[in-house]
């Protein structure tokens, strides 16, 4: 299996990969520049290099880069509509820079819209950036939420419709990204055998579960249904460790990336989160 966490690049690209090893990850996740910024710097060759020949050395794959968190593909306010497009043409260039397999994108908020209108400019906007991009083996994740407010994705139909209208704009491979505390939040309850299992199916219905190549293994700091976006730690929040042991067991989705994005506010709890999920995927 393939569990793995996000680690910091603030000293490098390679230290990532290096802090991703020291906990026992086989695969990681990276912010690809400041996630608060709109400005980004260009990926040096000689970093790229060194963070590629760490990643084969070890067999940390796949390599994850989360979009940041500024990015909005779904506004209409020009000026930060021009800012995302721009932003997320610089996610797509970085990450085949530096050799990432996935690039995890949140659909965006659609205020002052309707739901399809919302859609229908997330898709304009991704296909924007991305023309005349060459992938390679880049495919780009649509991550579900827990759909608060104008947030769309809390709902996985959304999800499967922006996929299906970026196929006719653009040939960037896209597929998906389920994060089990947005389940969680917009109401799908994951925790017992029997939600699991029609969650499961529902996402396959829906999704295709060969699209969805990376799971975020998050415990919830909200209740079921709450829309609230809080992570926790593994078997510390209201999903708990039972529930964690049945969604990495589950024969459907053992293949997949498990990616933590848990906190570390207590020294050694990143390690204790990816010693959990290898305990409880058995």
């Amino acid at each position: 299996m393939r569990i793995g966490l996000h680690t910091s690049t603030s000293g490098s690209l390679e230290g990532a990969a290096i802090r991703a090893r020291e906990l026992g990850a086989n695969c990681f996740q990276i912010f690809s520049a400041s996630p608060r910024m709109w400005r980004a710097a260009g990926v040096k060759p000689d970093e790229a290099k060194k963070l590629q020949e760490a990643r084969d050395r070890w067999d940390l794959q796949p390599l994850v880069i989360h979009v940041n968190y500024l990015a909005n593909l779904a506004t209409l306010d020009p000026e930060i509509r021009a800012k995302s497009v721009a932003s997320f043409r610089g996610e797509l260039e970085r990450a085949a820079a530096i050799g990432a397999e996935y690039l995890v994108l949140h659909p965006g908020n659609y205020k002052g819209q309707s739901v399809e209108q919302g859609i229908a400019a997330f898709v304009l906007g991704l296909a924007e950036a991305a023309a005349g991009f060459s992938a390679g083996k880049l495919t780009v994740l649509l991550e579900n939420t827990v759909g608060s407010g104008t947030q769309l994705g809390g709902k996985l139909e959304e999800l499967a419709m922006m996929r299906e209208l970026a196929a006719r704009e653009t040939a960037l491979p896209i597929g998906y990204c389920l994060d089990t505390c947005h389940l969680f939040g917009a109401g799908f309850d994951i925790t017992t055998p029997e939600g699991l299992e029609e969650t499961i199916q529902h996402a396959d219905r829906v999704l295709g579960l060969e699209h969805v190549r990376v799971i975020h293994a998050n415990d919830s700091k909200g209740k079921l249904g709450s829309h609230l976006d809080r992570h926790d730690n593994i078997g510390k929040g209201n999903i708990g460790e039972a529930a964690f042991s049945r969604i990495l067991k589950h024969p459907s989705l053992r293949e997949k990336a498990f990616i933590l994005e848990t906190p570390a506010e207590n020294e050694g709890d990143e390690l204790r989160d990816v010693e959990a999920l290898k305990r409880l995927c058995g």
